[in-house]
C-alpha cells in the first residue's frame, strides 16, 4: 500500500502514532511521497508534511499546538469541515479516498467489532471521533492494540459497547500476532506470503486468557447514560450505567 500518492490516517493514541513512525521510515526508504494525511492532526503528521512525505494535510481537528501552528502558517495544511471529512451523505468525503487507516481500540471482539467509548470498568472515556468513519471509508483498516492492557485481555467474546462494526475492520495487529478479518482473504494471502505471524482472532483471545485469565463480566444496570450513534445516525448501541 505504501507507494506514491497513497493516503493515510492514524489515530492519536500511542500505538497508532508508533505505527506512523514506522510508516515514515518505510516511505523514506522507498522514496515515496503520499498524496495526503487525514484526520485529527498531530505534530507528528506536521513533521511528515514538512519533510515532504505528504503533499497535503487534511485537518478536521488539531490535537496539539504543533498542528495549530502549522494550520495557521502552512498553505498545504488544509482545514476542512466534518461534512467534507466524513459525512456518509457526501460521496466526495475525504475518508472515502483513504488507502490505509491505523486506529486503536479499548477492546475488540471475535467478530471484529471495536469499542473505543468505554473503558475496562464500563465507564464512558470519551467520544469516538472519526473512528467508524475512517474504518468504513479506507481500503484497509488496521487496529493496533496490546493483547493485554492492564492485565486484561483486549479481545472479548462480545464488546461491552460497539463503536465500529466488525464488517469495516480488516486487520488486528498485536504484539503476539496478527489476525485478519475472514472477509479479507486477499489480505490474508498477502500477509501469509510476507511471512507475518498470522493467527485467528479466536486464537489470540485464547492466548491472552491463558496468560491473564478470563476477566469477570462488567455488571450494568438498566439506566441508559449514553447512546452510540453510527455515522449515518442510526443507533448501534447504548451505554448502561456501570454498577
Amino acid at each position: 500500500m505504501i507507494k506514491d500518492d497513497f493516503s493515510f490516517q492514524t489515530g492519536a493514541g500511542g500505538a497508532s502514532l508508533a505505527a506512523a513512525y514506522y510508516v515514515r521510515q518505510m516511505m523514506e526508504e522507498a522514496g515515496v511521497t503520499g498524496s495526503f494525511a487525514l484526520g485529527g492532526i498531530t505534530g507528528y503528521m506536521v513533521e511528515m508534511l514538512e519533510a515532504g512525505l505528504f503533499r497535503k494535510l487534511i485537518d478536521v481537528q488539531g490535537f496539539d499546538l504543533d498542528a495549530v501552528r502549522s494550520i495557521a502558517s502552512n498553505p498545504k495544511h488544509l482545514e476542512v469541515s466534518a461534512d467534507f471529512y466524513a459525512s456518509p451523505f457526501n460521496m466526495g468525503a475525504a475518508v472515502n479516498k483513504l488507502d490505509v487507516v491505523v486506529l486503536g481500540a479499548t477492546e475488540i471482539d471475535t467478530d471484529f467489532n471495536v469499542n473505543v467509548v468505554t473503558g475496562s470498568d464500563g465507564v464512558v472515556m470519551g467520544g469516538s471521533g472519526g473512528h467508524s468513519d475512517a474504518a468504513a471509508g479506507a481500503k484497509m483498516t488496521i487496529i493496533v492494540a496490546n493483547l493485554l492492557r492492564g492485565r486484561l485481555p483486549i479481545i472479548k467474546g462480545q464488546v461491552l459497547t460497539a463503536t465500529t462494526p466488525g464488517e469495516t475492520i480488516d486487520v488486528l495487529v498485536t504484539e503476539r500476532g496478527v489476525a485478519v478479518n475472514p472477509n479479507r482473504t486477499d489480505l490474508y494471502e498477502k500477509f501469509k506470503a510476507a511471512g507475518l505471524p498470522l493467527k485467528t482472532v479466536e486464537e489470540l483471545k485464547i492466548l491472552a486468557e491463558k496468560m491473564a485469565g478470563v476477566p469477570e463480566s462488567i455488571t450494568t444496570g438498566e439506566k441508559i447514560v449514553a447512546v452510540v450513534e453510527y455515522r449515518d445516525g442510526t443507533v448501534i448501541d447504548v451505554v448502561r450505567q456501570s454498577k
